[in-house]
């Protein structure tokens, strides 16, 4: 099974980004070497996907200034506070640099090598990611028997983490294990993270899955062949609500309807412990274009009036369980969780 490397160190001042917005068609890599370039790939979706924001944000700060050499704490703070605006609406993204600050002030009471630190916190940032990733497998397996049919929307495997993915963590270790899988992809429009992203990695894992159009979904659920939908998520409240890629809350009514478990798989860090409910959440307004068409193909008449949120929140009562790094936990136990730790190196 080979799943793709959206992010690396290169050791050479830059991190290596695999361009999401040029797949299926290209798969074309990008060096980052300064915070506004990071910035700028958040925002344009080129890196993508609550887990993975927070690990390219964390890595963006060790580029304040270039190359890390001669950061301090007045630099380290401006560096978020910019990475910080790229995208409102994943959590993970102010967790990882709210834990960036916290370690550059701390090297700097220390009066300790700035650089080394806040490379060894970016890299615990991502390397809790993956443990957590393997640990949302296998809170999830279980509910995938072999041959089992299951659906998910947008895009929650590889490229949207530093790991094997949240939604799509228990698809793989379920073909780990040698039992028969085939995912059902919403194509997820406007920007077709389904069809795009998720066909295209579960391809390379060598996983069959059928891609379908998001107003396919409902018609598809009702043919019964579908054992449980599993999708991520940007950002939880604690009562259970959840935000995620715009189609989701539609998906999840349809799940209900049809009486499809309906599963959001998805790290702590995605857990706003601020947020009581999903009315706290900021979505995301995202350009007009991005409706209107797609790379460069206009499919709206001209000054049409666009929406277009990038998410929206789906209640708890539609939510069947929450699979988490911490187990397959019910919406009443989220607020017990203890968030991460707000510093692993010291």
């Amino acid at each position: 099974m080979t799943l793709p490397r959206p992010i690396q160190w290169t050791g050479t001042g830059a991190v290596r980004l695999l361009d999401q917005t040029a797949l299926p068609d290209d798969e074309r890599y990008l060096d980052i070497t300064t915070v506004a370039a990071m910035r700028e790939a958040i925002a344009s979706l080129r890196v993508r996907g609550a887990p993975l924001i927070g690990i390219a944000a964390a890595i963006g700060v060790t580029l304040a200034p270039a190359g890390g050499a001669g950061s301090t704490l007045e630099n380290v703070r401006a560096a978020c506070d910019e990475l910080d605006a790229a995208r409102p609406t994943a959590v993970n993204l102010r967790w990882a640099l709210d834990r960036m600050r916290r370690c550059a002030e701390v090297a700097a009471a220390g009066d300790e090598p700035m650089a080394p630190a806040l490379r060894a916190e970016a890299q615990a940032i991502w390397d809790d990611d993956r443990a957590m990733c393997d640990r949302i497998g296998e809170a999830g397996a279980g509910l995938i028997a072999d041959g089992d049919v299951v659906l998910t929307h947008c895009n929650a495997g590889a490229l949207a983490t530093g790991g094997i993915g949240t939604a799509l963590a228990p698809v793989y270790l379920t073909h780990r294990r040698g039992r028969r899988v085939t995912v059902v992809v919403d194509e997820t429009r406007p920007l077709l993270q389904g069809s795009r992203l998720t066909a295209w990695e579960l391809g390379r894992a060598g996983i069959p899955y059928t891609v379908i159009a998001d107003g396919m979904a409902a018609a598809r659920l009702r043919l019964g062949d579908v054992r449980c939908v599993l999708v991520g998520a940007a950002r939880i409240a604690t009562n259970g609500d959840v935000a995620n890629k715009i189609g989701t809350y539609g998906l999840a009514l349809a799940a209900r309807a049809h009486g499809v478990p309906f599963y959001v798989a998805a790290p702590r860090s995605t857990v706003d412990f601020a947020a009581a409910d999903g009315g706290a959440i900021p979505i995301e307004q995202r350009a007009a274009g991005e409706v209107r068409g797609f790379r460069g193909a206009v499919s709206t008449p001209a000054g049409a009036e666009v929406w277009n949120p990038a998410f929206d929140v789906t209640p708890a009562e539609l939510v069947t369980g929450y699979l988490t790094d911490a187990g397959l936990l019910a919406a009443r136990e989220l607020g017990r969780l203890a968030p991460l730790p707000e510093l692993a190196v010291r």
